[in-house]
């Protein structure tokens, strides 16, 4: 019985979905047809700043915001050199729009301490603020000086990128 009501309930989650969603485009159809051509073309124009997934000839836009050091609303060097630095964990999920970078279980090269991670980067500078790890042992947390190394060695990198990119 219960499992009935669930399916019941995700049925109608997502009837409500599509609903909303073709409720949606009706109103945008509406208002493009009562627009004229140099109008519909500035509305394009506004919707395309930001996230861009497919452009206008269906090949992948630029997924980075318009001031370039901004993927999804995180701080692209903080989020590269994350990935970088803790190459040897395995991703098991990565959501670039939240800053939630999670690591499956690994080993640092030649060591036998199995470590686990997160990243947070909740802020798109390039800040010491704006990162946050979490790193894990079978046995709990690892110290807080072991964690301010790794935060470090996040933020150095980050650095490095954001120097190569800018070519000083």
């Amino acid at each position: 019985m219960k499992h009935s009501i669930k399916c019941l309930g995700l049925l109608l989650l997502a009837f409500l979905t599509l609903e909303a969603c073709s409720n949606s485009n009706d109103t945008i159809k509406s208002k493009s047809q009562e627009n004229s051509s140099d109008e519909l073309e500035k509305a394009n124009t506004k919707v395309k700043k930001g996230l861009v997934l497919l452009d206008d000839n269906g090949k992948i836009g630029n997924i980075f915001n318009n001031n370039g050091n901004e993927i999804g609303s995180v701080n692209k060097y903080l989020w590269q050199a994350s990935l970088e630095i803790l190459y040897f964990l395995p991703i098991k999920s990565a959501d670039p729009f939240s800053g939630i970078i999670s690591f499956g279980e690994g080993k640092v090269p030649g060591g036998s301490q199995i470590y686990d991670a997160t990243v947070y980067v909740s802020d798109p500078a390039l800040d010491a603020r704006s990162l946050n790890v979490t790193l894990r042992t079978t046995s709990g947390l690892v110290s807080l000086k072991v964690k301010l190394e790794v935060e470090n060695a996040i933020l150095s990198r980050a650095r490095q990128l954001r120097l190569n990119d800018s070519d000083f």
